[in-house]
């Protein structure tokens, strides 16, 4: 399991970004941010937050805690053309509780009507 320092160091060079521009929307100076990756200063948790937010990963992925019970499907499987369950995910928690509430009926629906 990756530490959570080597996990944002590597979100931020797949997606090619300096950790400057990490610094700058963090807040923080890029020596701060730098200091993160390298494992020379621990990542606030309202760090963690902001970086799950960019990075559009779970809180859980980057604390390593979302991969040790049975059942995890693979999230950066395609689920339906190029989207991924991940995706999926993560655009359902970005919905307002009275729109879950609305998608939870739907699917009760769509799934007694089979």
């Amino acid at each position: 399991m990756k530490e959570l320092h080597i996990l944002i160091r590597d979100l931020r060079e797949d997606r090619d970004i300096k950790q400057k521009t990490m610094a700058e929307y963090l807040g923080v100076s890029q020596q701060t941010y730098s200091n993160y990756e390298n494992g020379r200063r621990d990542v606030p948790l309202w760090a963690v937050l902001k970086l799950a937010a960019y990075f559009k990963v779970s809180t859980d992925y980057l604390l390593g805690s979302d991969c040790g019970y049975l059942g995890s499907p693979n999230l950066n499987r395609k689920y339906l053309g190029d989207v991924t369950v991940h995706d999926v995910l993560y655009r359902i928690q970005n919905l307002d509780a009275r729109k879950r509430r609305e998608l939870l009926r739907f699917i009760r629906f769509l799934g007694e009507s089979e």
